[in-house]
């Protein structure tokens, strides 16, 4: 710090009074003003680096605020996924329940179906009981008309067939050389025009379209057996409208009678 008193008696033990007064004073005030220079440049300086400083934290607070509604927007995301994670655990155990009641379901179904199946084995079997108590009356009633016509056949085969008959049978087997055979209901043995001839007859109480097949089919294996002339013919108790016309329209050749007409002579 200047000492202006110090400096003014010095400078008046050299110079005098008025000129050392006169000095003091110009000295005090350069150092005042160079004091007050100073002390202007560091506080501009001061100034600029507070207000660097300021500019600093309020971007420093931006930043912490641009941060502070990231971390918002992330533990709103957060929250979200949580919330997304409890809703596919909740569908993943109604999942599990679902596939529960499938699996629970399917064993029903498993269990229905065993029970089906096995109503399905007694019906087939008491289908196929019917089925042999049928096939035994169906052949009981072809037997029933064989024995009926056999009286007639001598007659028939010479009226209908112009067949001098010479044997007879009822209900007759031809066993074939591989050991299968054809069972014959009405088996005439007879000459036509002096030629050995066979007239062979179906008994069914209502011939169907399959019995008409089955039987031409063993008449066919009758005429390669024996290499004869054959007049077939089939009876039956009725014929449906159905099969007359598929005889006619298959099998033209064939003849077909009632019972009645055989037992009348209506031929």
């Amino acid at each position: 710090m200047l000492d202006s008193f110090q400096i003014y008696e010095e400078l008046s033990q050299l110079l005098g009074e008025n000129v050392a007064r006169s000095l003091t004073k110009t000295f005090t005030k350069f150092y005042e003003d160079l004091n007050n220079t100073v002390t202007k440049t560091e506080f501009s300086e001061l100034r600029n680096i507070v207000t660097e400083l300021a500019e600093a934290q309020k971007r420093t607070e931006a930043r912490v605020e641009e941060l502070a509604e990231a971390q918002k927007r992330t533990e709103a995301r957060v929250e979200e996924l949580a919330e997304a994670q409890k809703r596919t655990e909740a569908r993943v155990e109604e999942l599990a329940e679902a596939q529960k009641r499938t699996e629970a379901r399917v064993e029903e179904l498993a269990e229905a179906q065993k029970k089906t199946e096995e109503s399905l084995n007694k019906l087939i079997k008491r289908v196929d009981d019917i089925d042999v108590k049928l096939g035994g009356l169906s052949m009981a009633v072809g037997y029933g008309i064989e024995d009926k016509l056999y009286p007639h056949m001598a007659n028939f085969a010479k009226k209908c067939f112009g067949v001098n008959p010479e044997k007879l049978f009822l209900r007759k087997n031809i066993v074939y050389p591989d050991g299968k055979y054809d069972e014959i209901n009405l088996y005439i043995e007879g000459k036509s025009e002096d030629k050995d001839v066979l007239v062979i007859g179906e008994c069914k109480a209502q011939p169907g379209k399959k019995d008409i097949d089955r039987f031409l089919k063993m008449v066919s294996r009758l005429k390669t057996y024996f290499g004869k002339e054959i007049y077939p013919f089939i009876v039956g108790y009725t014929f449906s409208p159905e099969v007359e016309t598929y005889i006619s329209g298959q099998y033209p050749d064939l003849k077909f009678f009632r019972t009645y007409e055989i037992e009348f002579g209506q031929y």
